[in-house]
């Protein structure tokens, strides 16, 4: 198979070469060659020279298990193109750091003052959720994450590792070690799994990176920057349709990440603790030091002339005994000496602040830099002692009925549900001002209220046990109306983190979501409303801010790519005017996701795109499923990345707008009236078209999708198969895998074709940063779409009347969408001003179209009843492999 190396990249040549190996090693000669011919015909077919005939031929004469080995294969190809990709896209990004945002930001006369401000009161928090799109088991990613570690030696000209391996040869065994790693998971995911995966990544690449890129920063600004970065999860606190997180899962969650960032801490200060050797024969040192020298009782005859040795082992001390104190759980490496724990991260740092004073008053040698002492300063303002702040999320719905039961019980209100929305507000509000509970030990509550009032109180024990910081949002999912807001208030009350009073307090923001596009239209009223109750306007002005959260997958499967890119936008503007009035600053938390159907695409260009004013130099920014793993797999990409992100925030805060105020009023004009048409258009085909649940289900792999056991959430939120209910992450999934990728394109055609003026479109796309991004991700799809493979999948539905007039209108939509980008672009072919991109797709597209082929039989026999349990194997393998080659397709 050493022709599998057929790609100009030469890590993917190289990498290529040694999985042809290792399928010969240990597959045997005659499977390798079976794989070879499948694959080189499906190039040749690629490049026009074969038909898909000759693929058809190699795929039969494979069996079963032959069938389970070549998807395997093929997925790795995939997977160690991703990881040579990724190397190169590192490269690519590095004009995306902070360096180049100062000086592009100097170029139009924005200086260091203007930057430095607005840094001290900004946040950047990419917050990692659990939704199921990564189908790769950890095992898989952390044997990737090895291969690229290894060849980033190799980049050093370095031929053996530091153990003595050659490292050809390690690399060799690593794709050894993937080849004969069971692939798919026996057991569905449970909250616990995807609590353990997310802690990887926090652990093993945030905590020591986040530190470095601080350092960096600190350098290109010349001054120590503001801790604006943090870190973020939803994993163990996102409820919302997910029955098995509950007030454990958070406990757990909690816990997990104090015990990992004490870890690193004890780690930390034990190396510092042998490193700081300072000697007083030699050195003078503060009398702070030399207290906290004699605070540890470290009386160590060797130790007796080295204070910061023995002021770092009484830091060790209490830093031990806060471990203890916080995990129930000694710590790794127990202090020999007794100590109280610290009562916050603060007074830690505070420690540790004096001991970094105390060598900068002693000159301005090398000891005066932040160095390792400076990183773990950092990492502590940064982590605190909870790692990532956990957000709480629950569906509107779900505190609506908990509400009514509570008011019940209390003697309240009999039939809160029935009341009108000034009714409820009013009642709400009553209740927020009176110091009583609702709650009583001697009542009786339903299975759900229980749960939640649980989720609350244990959000309140985690704040005496770990700061404040440790959660800090509550998302309501579906926010329709202030009452949704206001409900949540009710709930933090019982558990104590919402105090009335003249001056009332929350512990926990209430943010709504808007998802639906009627949602987003509604939003800026919501807030005016919101903002205008006294008490809410009084924390919000104590804060500062306000949270707003938007959500990309959710109104795509409402209304479409366009429509739901243009209301995001528009959502995000309306809503300035609002915040303006109020003198408050707008935080928005953009739930994005992989598939561009979802949001996805380069968060560099997405936030310089977002409307000017709307970034304010506050931005989280979610991050799913298999991004996590491309973008944080290893430290380098997630420098990389997160440097990115808050490099675009910086430059989409400050940076003056461009667009003149005529043009944006054309422009947005214009995306008006391509919205209505791609959200008809993409109505009438999802919504309105009779039958088209039925093809949708018949045509994907929607049913076996939920076999791959990738994620502990249902997949949908009612048990139902209306696409309403259907979560967005198996719809934008199931597209995927059929080359269809509906969600990403549909309507948009029918938009370009009724849209008169052609020359203001492509005006648009070289003027407006909005409308090109749009356009970007797109194309992007398109090219990874195919209608030929669509076709074959369209076969699988049984009426052959409801698959042609269904399918007829997917072609002719796909065709206007192509036809209408290319106009607009001025390009020959998809991706021709990307080339980068365009030989990246073009790659993968031979080991996507057998797979796809393999699939469809797969499940014809699989629907037909066949009960062999490779096939069931093999649809979740081609499945897996599928969605590894196309990369963001969830």
């Amino acid at each position: 198979m050493a022709s599998l190396a057929i790609a100009n990249n030469p890590d993917v040549r190289f990498l290529g070469k040694l999985l042809g190996d290792v399928i010969r090693a240990y597959g045997g000669e005659e499977l390798f060659k079976r794989i070879e011919y499948i694959r080189a015909t499906s190039v040749d077919r690629a490049r026009g020279v074969a038909g898909a005939g000759a693929i058809d031929r190699g795929l039969d004469r494979l069996s079963l298990d032959e069938t389970l080995d070549f998807t395997r294969g093929f997925m790795l190809f995939s997977m160690l193109a991703n990881l040579a990709e990724d190397r190169q896209g590192v490269a690519a990004e590095a004009d995306a750091d902070l360096g180049g945002a100062l000086a592009r930001l100097a170029s139009e006369g924005i200086g260091h003052n203007a930057v430095m401000q607005l840094l001290e009161q900004a946040l950047v928090v990419p917050v990692l959720t659990a939704h199921p799109t990564e189908v790769r088991r950890k095992s898989m990613i952390d044997h990737k994450n090895r291969i690229a570690e290894l060849m980033q030696l190799k980049d050093l000209g370095m031929e053996e590792t530091e153990d003595g391996d050659r490292i050809d040869e390690a690399i060799t065994r690593q794709i050894a070690l993937l080849w004969q790693t069971r692939v798919l998971r026996r057991e569905k995911l449970g909250v616990a799994d995807e609590v353990e995966t997310a802690l990887s990544y926090l652990r093993d690449i945030f905590l020591p990176v986040m530190p470095a890129l601080y350092a960096r920063w600190d350098r290109a600004l010349g001054e120590r920057a503001p801790s604006f970065l943090k870190a973020g999860s939803w994993i163990g606190g996102d409820r919302d349709g997910n029955p098995f997180v509950t007030a454990e899962s958070m406990r757990l969650a909690l816990a997990r990440s104090a015990e990992a960032v004490l870890g690193y801490y004890l780690g930390a200060v034990h190396a510092l603790g042998a490193e700081l050797s300072i000697s007083t024969e030699h050195v003078t040192v503060s009398d702070a030091v030399l207290a906290l020298a004699d605070a540890s009782h470290d009386e160590a005859k060797s130790r007796a002339d080295e204070p910061y040795r023995r002021a770092l082992s009484g830091i060790y001390a209490r830093l031990s005994a806060t471990h203890q104190a916080l995990t129930g759980k000694p710590a790794p490496r127990p202090a020999p000496l007794a100590a109280e724990p610290y009562p916050s991260p603060a007074a830690f740092r505070d420690e540790l602040v004096i001991v970094a004073r105390a060598l900068a008053d002693e000159g301005n040698g090398p000891l005066a830099t932040g160095g390792a002492l400076g990183r773990l300063i950092r990492a502590v303002e940064t982590f605190g002692f909870h790692l990532a702040t956990l957000d709480m999320r629950q569906n509107s719905a779900v505190h609506e009925r908990v509400v009514a039961e509570l008011l019940k019980a209390g003697g309240v209100c009999a039939d809160y549900a029935s009341l009108d929305e000034d009714t409820r507000v009013a009642l709400l509000r009553k209740e927020l001002e009176s110091p009583r509970l609702l709650t009583s030990p001697y009542a009786e509550y339903s299975e759900e209220t229980a749960s939640e009032l649980a989720i609350v109180r244990e959000a309140a024990a985690s704040h005496a046990k770990y700061g404040r910081a440790c959660i800090t949002h509550y998302i309501v999912s579906m926010a329709q109306s202030v009452s949704d807001l206001l409900e949540v208030h009710l709930l933090l009350k019982e558990a104590g983190l919402y105090v009335p009073g003249a001056e009332p307090r929350a512990d926990v923001m209430a943010i709504p979501l808007f998802e639906t596009i009627a949602d987003l239209e509604g939003a800026p009223a919501i807030m005016e409303g919101w903002l205008g109750i006294p008490e809410v306007a009084h924390i919000a002005a104590e804060r500062g801010h306000q949270e707003v959260m938007i959500g990309y997958s959710d109104s795509n499967k409402d209304g479409g790519y366009l429509t739901s890119t243009w209301q995001l936008s528009r959502g995000s503007t309306a809503l300035k005017p609002v915040f303006e009035k109020a003198h408050l600053g707008m935080q928005l938390f953009h739930g994005r996701g992989g598939a561009v159907g979802r949001g996805g695409g380069s968060s560099f260009a997405a936030i310089l795109a977002q409307p000017k004013g709307t970034v304010q130099g506050r931005i989280r920014i979610t991050e799913q499923g298999e991004v996590i793993a491309a973008k944080y797999g290893t430290r380098e990409s997630a420098m990389t990345n997160l440097e990115a992100m808050a490099s675009a925030t910086l430059l989409a805060s400050l940076e003056p707008e461009k667009l003149a105020p005529a043009d944006a009023a054309r422009f947005g004009a214009a995306m008006d009236q391509l919205s209505d048409s791609a959200f008809k258009a993409y109505r009438g085909l999802v919504y309105e078209t009779e039958g088209f649940r039925r093809f949708f289900r018949q045509a994907t792999p929607i049913a076996e999708i939920a076999g791959l056991k990738i994620g502990s959430r249902p997949a949908s939120r009612k048990k139902s198969d209306a696409i309403e209910d259907l979560r967005a992450i198996p719809w934008v999934f199931s597209w995927a895998q059929a080359r269809i990728m509906l969600p990403g394109w549909y309507g948009v055609g029918a938009a370009f074709d009724a849209f008169e003026d052609k020359g203001l479109l492509r005006e648009m796309a070289s003027a407006w940063p909005l409308f090109a991004s749009t356009l970007a991700n797109m194309e992007m799809v398109l090219a990874k779409s195919d209608m030929e493979i669509a076709g074959h999948y369209a076969a699988l539905v049984e009426d052959a009347g409801l698959r042609d007039a269904i399918f007829g209108q997917i072609l002719s939509g796909w065709r206007a969408t192509h036809d209408g980008l290319l106009q607009i672009t001025r390009q020959t072919r998809l991706l021709e001003k990307h080339p980068g991109l365009e030989t990246s797709i073009r790659l993968r597209l031979p080991y996507i179209e057998p797979l796809n082929l393999l699939q469809i039989e797969l499940l014809k026999r699989h629907r037909a009843g066949e009960d062999d349990p490779r096939i069931g194997e093999g649809i979740l393998l081609s499945i897996n492999a599928i969605a590894t080659a196309l990369r963001n397709s969830g």
